[in-house]
């Protein structure tokens, strides 16, 4: 089965393996003509003529119509003579089965008859009794030929099969590949979503702290100290919260036990009293009722990241008004703030890129620019309809 399985065009030692079968097929045929008992014993010549028809079938794969035509050019001489007409037949067989193996079913076809009419006109020649005996065991001609198109026809459908096996492994690993990306670059966003907004408000209320130490240290305010490391503190245990359940969402789906839950619209009065707590004036409205989680997700994150811009790049007490709203089947929300926006020549980051990214991802769209009457503004557009279909 393998070697019927091989391409024969492809295959290892081709010219190897066939200079063996032709030296196999010339000694069963230099056996049949010696000691057969149909037509005359070959002498000098003849075993010539016979030994030289095996001799094209060592390049039967790479020409075999040639190699066709090699092996009738020295058994029609040895026909002539009117030696054993059977002894040559093997060689012929197989140089028929290669044309018709390696080659379209038409040329198979032209050139079986093209061989049977110029044997059957040459043993005509010759002797008419074996003309008519080709003729009667002519099906045996067929025969080689059809076997060689089916064998051909057989290859063609095992190799769909492995091209198709081949492909679908190439789709998978392609698969796993694009999710191994898209889940490092979900993890990516998470944690600077999380780290970003984190270390923002811990600077925020490190500087009051230093701000008040630095101002007046003979008057010292130890109430506004005491608030702002209490403060400090309880970002600290927040932040830590938020990084295990991060951890424990990323164990578990390398058990195949899923993501766990995700942040969503009902987080958003945190992450407006975090702001708060840094020093920003934050005035929200949100008339959504629900949303699904992965389009709540987003425009947590969203928020999260616009509030911790506004926090860092704003100015001292930001005034900030956060919105969202349900319409046209769209959640939109906007973040707006009337600062001095980011320090021109600044090391950009990954704050504006994660949001887009987190919008794309539930088939949205965001724009981030800065307003014509001063400050900044975050507004998303992110779909509902799509977003549910998307998670049956």
């Amino acid at each position: 089965m393998a070697v019927i399985n091989r391409d024969p065009l492809t295959a290892p030692h081709r010219t190897r393996n066939d200079a063996l079968l032709a030296a196999g097929v010339a000694v069963l045929a230099t056996a049949v003509a010696l000691f057969g008992d149909e037509g005359g014993r070959p002498g000098p010549l003849g075993l010539a003529l016979l030994l030289a028809a095996h001799v094209p079938l060592v390049w039967r794969r790479s020409r075999p119509v040639l190699a066709l035509a090699g092996v009738v050019a020295f058994a029609v001489p040895f026909h002539a003579l009117d030696y054993n007409h059977i002894a040559p037949t093997p060689a012929s067989y197989v140089a028929l089965y290669t044309v018709a193996v390696t080659g379209r079913p038409l040329r198979t076809v032209l050139t079986g008859v093209t061989a049977l009419a110029f044997a059957t006109s040459v043993m005509l020649t010759v002797n008419t009794h074996q003309a008519v005996e080709l003729l009667r065991v002519s099906g045996w001609i067929i025969a080689v030929l059809f076997f060689g198109v089916d064998v051909r026809y057989y290859r063609q459908y095992v190799a769909g099969i492995v091209e198709r096996a081949e492909r679908a492994e190439r789709t998978r690993e392609e698969e796993a590949r694009r999710r191994v990306a898209e889940e490092r670059l979900r993890i990516a966003r998470d944690l600077h979503d999380l780290l970003a907004h984190t270390i923002t408000l811990i600077g925020v209320q490190t500087s009051v702290a230093a701000h008040v130490l630095a101002a007046d240290p003979e008057r010292l305010d130890r109430e506004t100290i005491a608030k702002a490391l209490d403060e400090i503190a309880e970002t600290c245990r927040a932040a830590r919260g938020e990084l295990r359940t991060t951890l424990e969402v990323l164990r578990a789906a390398e058990h195949g036990e899923g993501r766990g839950p995700l942040p969503g619209l009902d987080g958003l009065p945190d992450l407006v009293e975090a702001a708060r707590l840094a020093g920003a004036r934050v005035e929200q409205w949100v008339r959504v009722r629900q949303a699904p989680p992965a389009v709540g997700a987003a425009a947590y994150r969203i928020v999260q990241e616009a509030l911790t811009n506004a926090v860092r790049h704003a100015g001292p007490e930001p005034a900030v008004q956060v919105e969202l709203y349900e319409r046209d089947g769209a959640l939109r929300l906007s973040v707006t703030d009337d600062g001095t926006g980011p320090t021109p020549g600044g090391t950009p980051g990954f704050g504006l890129v994660g949001m887009r990214e987190r919008a794309r991802s539930v088939g949205g769209t965001l724009d981030a620019e800065p307003r014509a009457q001063g400050g900044f503004e975050v507004s998303a557009v992110l779909p509902l309809t799509t977003a549910v279909e998307g998670t049956r």
